[in-house]
């Protein structure tokens, strides 16, 4: 026996047919979550020169204070502040008269003194002729030896005191003592200097120029056990407080023998090119030390190292899609390339796009790519699908 059915329940059963019917009482299950699609590849090996990066200033190789060598009235300046000289280009011209009336004095007494040896030596001769004869003692002979042996060397000290008051006339031209660009005139004609002590310009050598930089003790350290011989030689790149790009180069040329006590680096010096003399001593430059060396590196996108707090990390897919991570021991960044030291195996399929999309313990849809530290036309867009050029087509 079956109990009727309720009016109202009736009618809504009737509703619920006519709809079951017309598809609107069907319910579907929702699909699962679809896994985020991510880009990777394996890490891109090649051979790579390592280079440490230092700061220094650029320093002449040849700096000379020009002093004069005899004391005077500054008489004439011949250049023109900033110059280039060439060596042995007349500078200053401190004033001659003294020291050429000086001169002339000297060879009056060298004169003298020739005349005296003269005298002495005819008498050295007559009294030869009378000792032989007993006419004068042997003693009256030794005094006229002696004499004579005076005169010359009276006639030796007066030519040097000629000698030198010649070269003080010549030192009343002062010229450059190396080619190289000039300062500017410390005094004005009408001045007077003294020998060895007054500044009258100073000169620098532009070409080439040296870059001078400290290095720790670490890195001193490990140049000593990675390479064969000293540093002397190595390349050096250079770029300048305004320049994004290390358009200078050089090589070291000379590394102290000492570490600074205080500091605790080693001071070392690069020689390079300038011949525009584009580069000027006190400039402060960023320079790169390369290695000895190339050697085999593992490169990844520098996109794909994420930074953990402390830790630099790169996203990981295995076989089955599941998103690992490693932390990574990272170098120099080379072309937007970063260098892998230590954390990454070379066959593991690291994750260069789609990165934030990645949890580790979840899985992805890993499309293989190129390896590229930019890769153009290569990347995902915000609804996921995947925009590939044809010649990088998973």
């Amino acid at each position: 026996m079956i109990a009727a059915a309720a009016p109202g329940k009736a009618a809504c059963l009737g509703l619920c047919v006519v709809l079951a019917q017309m598809g609107g009482c069907t319910r579907t299950a929702p699909p699962s979550e679809a896994a985020p699609i991510v880009l990777v590849s394996v890490p891109l090996r090649q051979q790579v020169t390592d280079w440490d990066e230092y700061v220094g200033r650029f320093e002449a190789v040849d700096s000379v204070d020009v002093r004069p060598r005899v004391s005077g009235l500054l008489d004439s300046v011949h250049f023109h502040d900033g110059q280039m000289v060439t060596k042995d280009q007349l500078l200053f011209v401190i004033d001659p008269r003294p020291i050429a009336a000086q001169l002339e004095q000297s060879r009056a007494q060298l004169a003298r003194a020739r005349a005296t040896l003269v005298n002495a030596e005819s008498q050295l001769r007559r009294g030869r002729s009378l000792i032989a004869s007993h006419t004068i003692s042997e003693a009256d002979f030794e005094t006229l030896s002696a004499g004579q042996q005076q005169a010359g060397a009276d006639v030796a000290a007066a030519q040097a005191n000629v000698d030198a008051n010649a070269l003080n006339l010549g030192f009343t031209r002062v010229v450059a003592p190396l080619a190289g660009q000039i300062s500017y005139r410390r005094l004005a004609p009408g001045n007077l200097v003294t020998a060895e002590t007054t500044v009258l310009t100073t000169i620098v050598t532009l070409n080439p120029i040296r870059f001078v930089f400290d290095a720790p003790e670490a890195a001193l350290l490990r140049y000593k056990r990675d390479s064969s011989h000293s540093l002397s030689g190595n390349r050096i790149d250079i770029r300048l407080q305004d320049e994004t790009e290390y358009r200078w180069q050089g090589h070291i040329e000379f590394l102290d023998n000492a570490l600074d006590n205080g500091s605790g680096t080693i001071r070392g010096r690069a020689l390079v090119e300038n011949p525009a003399g584009f580069l000027t001593p006190g400039m402060f430059g960023h320079m790169r030390l390369f290695a000895e060396h190339a050697t085999e590196a593992m490169l990844i996108p520098d996109q794909a190292v994420v930074n953990d707090q402390t830790r630099q990390i790169a996203y990981v897919v295995a076989a089955d899609g599941t998103v690992g991570q490693r932390t990574l021991e990272v170098g120099q960044l080379i072309n937007g390339m970063r260098e892998i030291r230590a954390g990454l195996a070379p066959t593991e399929r690291v994750i260069i796009e789609g990165v934030q999309r990645a949890h580790p313990g979840r899985k992805v849809d890993a499309r293989a790519a190129p390896m590229s530290a930019f890769p153009s036309g290569i990347s995902l867009g915000e609804n996921g699908q995947l925009h590939l050029p044809d010649r990088a087509a998973p």
